[in-house]
């Protein structure tokens, strides 16, 4: 193995135990249930699971058996999460989610609904050693990003 592709996997592994230890991190500590937070608290929660799902989508082509199946678990619970984290009225400080999310909810949330089963796709193919399917769900919630990201978005 060339050390170029042991230092990418090294460097993969880091960054999905930094995303792991935040993810317990986070479960463990007491946030307050989205009903009580303010609009600038599901702003926040909304931008973290954004960027986690971010970075761990760009560790995830590298990452196979069990931190393939971890990855794909942080991107279900943030796509089973997203639609809650859009209440209406939650275009506030530096939020950049438009307003047309509201008008086409049903739309934006099939969006969330179609990522998260490919995460489940991604996370049973990385559980089946089957690396096809696993970059076949990658590339879906890839694409499925910028959908989002170019009708919601400013």
């Amino acid at each position: 193995m060339s050390l170029l592709k042991v230092s990418t996997l090294i460097a993969a592994g880091a960054m999905l135990a930094t995303f792991a230890v935040g993810a317990i991190a986070q479960d463990m500590a007491s946030t307050p249930p989205l009903a009580t937070m303010s609009a600038d608290q599901v702003v926040a929660a909304r931008k973290a699971a954004m960027k986690e799902n971010g970075g761990t989508l760009k560790a995830a082509g590298a990452l196979t058996g069990a931190e393939a199946s971890a990855a794909a678990d942080i991107l279900i619970k943030n796509f089973t999460n997203f639609p809650a984290l859009f209440p209406e009225g939650s275009i506030v400080g530096d939020s950049k989610a438009l307003p047309v999310i509201w008008e086409n909810k049903a739309d934006f949330d099939g969006i969330f609904a179609k990522d998260l089963e490919a995460a489940k796709a991604m996370k049973a193919a990385a559980e089946a050693g089957d690396a096809d399917a696993y970059g076949a769900a990658l590339k879906a919630i890839g694409g499925s990003c910028g959908e989002c990201h170019q009708k919601y978005r400013s």
